[in-house]
């Protein structure tokens, strides 16, 4: 996948105009974008607080549907004022709250004979997760297990939870576990410089 960091800044700057835009109740402004940008892909977009880095809200996209841009474009929306965890952002907020995009790889089925094999097969700071058993779904970005120090079991645990289901049910046969890659972009500050952010990978297991 590897986007250069201009990219990365360019994919922050579409989903800052994005929810600008929406916060203000006036049209998008046009970006000029590279072909990948045009290309199906899948992306989450958080907002934090500034300077506490309290979660403000985070909506994404795992499933390659629109194009890159759009994608952004989309999540970045959503995050600002549809993430049903927060009230919708006012715009006395924007300069208080940085941007994170992530973009995503297409989610990889975890195939094993033993569901217990399961955590051998993800690799902190380097898996996302996604889970689906029936009607629930439920995801977790790579930088969660890092930022929350969780082992492969307990990644698993929370993605789990987060589906709405219980912890231990990626031990059950139909559950369907996901894992999917991202590089991640993110503000230094309100509007400021944009950096890749860099995870401390462990191997799968530990």
């Amino acid at each position: 996948m590897r986007y250069a960091d201009s990219e990365g800044e360019l994919a922050v700057q579409i989903a800052c105009a994005a929810i600008e835009a929406r916060l203000l109740a006036r049209p998008m402004r046009p970006f000029e974008v590279p072909a990948r940008f045009e290309e199906k892909a899948g992306a989450f977009v958080t907002i934090n607080s500034h300077p506490e880095g309290e979660l403000r809200g985070c909506i994404g996209y795992p499933q390659p549907f629109f194009p890159l841009a759009k994608t952004i474009e989309k999540a970045a929306e959503a995050a600002a004022t549809d993430d049903p965890r927060f009230p919708p952002m006012q715009p006395d907020e924007w300069d208080r709250v940085t941007v994170e995009v992530s973009i995503l790889t297409p989610p990889r089925l975890i195939e094993v004979k033993k569901p217990k094999e399961m955590p051998a097969h993800v690799t902190i700071g380097v898996d996302g997760l996604s889970i689906a058993q029936g009607s629930y779904r439920g995801i977790l970005l790579p930088q969660v297990a890092v930022e929350e120090n969780f082992d492969p079991a307990d990644f698993l645990s929370q993605a789990c939870m987060k589906a709405g289901l219980l912890a231990d049910a990626w031990l059950d046969p139909t559950t369907r576990v996901y894992t999917f890659q991202a590089e991640v972009f993110a503000e230094v500050d309100p509007r400021g410089p944009v950096v890749r952010r860099k995870m401390e990978a462990a191997r799968a297991g530990h």
